[in-house]
């Protein structure tokens, strides 16, 4: 499951998503997905069913746009073996399940971080988790944080991230620190 960072998701796409990034919505971490992995890459597209429009009703605020609900039921639920209201019940438990740490819980004011006190910072509010199951992503050359991976194991449960998303995490956050946007 990824957690996008809505403040760095807005400074290049606000005017492409303005239902996600209309000012004043102040969105901290906003769900961007839930998909299975392989140990390299992961499958997608596996089918053409769609996702009925009612169960977007049935899990409001789920995805921080209608848009989203679509694309990651087509390109990642669609490889799950669920079907959509299981696949978004299990996206709404996951992603209800992460505490927030309380720095990162809608901060007024960026601040910086390395990888590894983002990773304390969850595993502290996540006993669940250990420093190998959670996975920043950078932006700009790994200026700013993009997004974590949380992973999980087939039967749901805190797992470890694979070396390629753990080698892509290090990569992407190359830098000694990296600024974590305020909302907005």
């Amino acid at each position: 499951m990824t957690l996008s960072w809505s403040p760095d998701y807005c400074v290049t796409n606000g005017n492409r998503d303005r239902q996600q990034c209309k000012s004043g919505k102040k969105l901290g971490f906003v769900l961007h997905g839930l998909w299975p992995q392989y140990q390299q890459g992961y499958p997608s597209n596996c089918s053409t069913q769609k996702l009925p429009p009612q169960l977007k009703r049935q899990f409001p605020g789920l995805f921080p746009s209608d848009k989203l609900y679509d694309h990651e039921w087509e390109k990642h639920g669609t490889c799950s073996g669920m079907t959509p209201a299981q696949y978004l019940t299990l996206s709404k438990q996951l992603k209800d399940s992460v505490v927030i740490p309380t720095a990162y819980n809608r901060p007024t004011k960026p601040f910086r971080t390395t990888i590894k006190d983002l990773k304390s910072a969850f595993v502290s509010a996540n006993n669940q988790f250990n420093a190998d199951g959670i996975a920043p992503y950078c932006s700009d050359s790994g200026r700013f944080l993009k997004e974590v991976f949380f992973c999980y194991s087939k039967d749901r449960k805190a797992g470890i991230c694979s070396a390629e998303i753990l080698r892509r995490s290090q990569k992407t956050c190359g830098q000694p620190n990296f600024l974590v946007r305020n909302v907005r």
